[in-house]
């Protein structure tokens, strides 16, 4: 398994957590956000999901993510 810390701008309130949260499981990853930091921490299995994929779908949620 994977680990990493992804920066993202654009939650507003706790309401933001399951959204993202839930986006990235969907992915077959776990997320686990940090809304006072900004961050997001992901495990994942990158024979499955990739960086890009868990990048893509939170800016498809509406948030930025810093590469």
């Amino acid at each position: 398994m994977q680990e990493a810390t992804v920066k993202v701008q654009g939650m507003s309130c706790r309401s933001c957590v399951p959204r993202i949260e839930g986006a990235i499981n969907a992915l077959g990853a776990e997320g686990r956000v940090n809304f006072e930091q900004g961050t997001v921490d992901v495990r994942f299995d990158e024979s499955k999901v990739q960086i890009s994929d868990i990048q893509e779908v939170i800016r498809k949620k509406g948030y930025n993510v810093e590469a």
